[in-house]
């Protein structure tokens, strides 16, 4: 797809990166991609992807906003209360960027939808706040080859790992849990959440996104990002593949 006067005056600032340039930026507007949770960490992964031009943008997202969401949930504001999540999502990126393609699903991802959902998407990005959900898109990207960005943030925390099912050397999340944990680990509701490590988290799952896209800069893949905002670290812990795992 060859770039248009008015893309290339809206890219422009990332056009001129060595990285990207025109060519780059037509795999951004020709790229597939399916964001899993349209909350906290879906907030600034959706807004990103949409200003850098993914061309073809998924929501999936069942629940509606709620008044505790709106702290760290940065897509929505007050008047959004009771509405739903994904609707109101798309309408919101389609205001940011209205040159892209934006599809919405309202409904939970679940095996028995999965396919029809993901097939046409090349990464996958997990916005979840439940294992059950982060463990099926694990799975099915493993069976189909695609590329998966999971987040989670907890307190004052959060992590993300990607996952390329294009490399035979590529770990996956059975890798670092060999059972499904409790969704006790992501509660928000009793735990607690700062809203600034969701914008962190799901920024940072925009931009491994894109480095995917384009196949620039150090995979995040096979390595687990790990922040704690209190006291500002960051660490990069090696993810090795587990022999007896699935994805072997």
């Amino acid at each position: 797809m060859q770039l248009t006067k008015k893309q290339i005056e809206r890219y422009s600032r990332q056009i001129i990166l060595k990285d990207i340039g025109p060519i780059g930026q037509e795999k951004l507007s020709n790229s597939r991609v399916l964001v899993v949770g349209a909350g906290g960490l879906g907030s600034p992964i959706l807004m990103y992807l949409a200003g850098t031009g993914i061309g073809n943008l998924g929501i999936v997202d069942d629940d509606k906003v709620h008044i505790s969401n709106l702290h760290r949930q940065v897509l929505f504001d007050t008047s959004n209360i009771k509405k739903s999540k994904s609707k109101i999502a798309f309408l919101k990126i389609k205001k940011i960027n209205p040159n892209i393609n934006v599809n919405y699903f309202k409904t939970k991802l679940l095996k028995n939808n999965i396919n029809k959902i993901a097939n046409d998407f090349d990464i996958l990005i997990d916005g979840s706040d439940n294992f059950k959900t982060k463990f099926l898109l694990n799975d099915y990207c493993i069976k189909n080859k695609k590329i998966l960005i999971v987040g989670a943030i907890n307190k004052f925390d959060g992590q993300i790992l990607t996952f390329n099912f294009r490399k035979k050397n590529s770990p996956c999340l059975r890798c670092f849990y060999q059972s499904i944990p409790s969704d006790e680990l992501l509660n928000c509701e009793s735990d607690g959440v700062i809203g600034p490590i969701a914008g962190i988290i799901g920024s940072i799952q925009a931009n491994e996104a894109i480095k995917e896209i384009l196949k620039i800069g150090k995979s995040l893949c096979g390595y687990i990002l790990i922040i704690n905002t209190l006291n500002l670290d960051f660490r990069k812990i090696k993810l090795n593949k587990r022999e007896k795992c699935i994805c072997n």
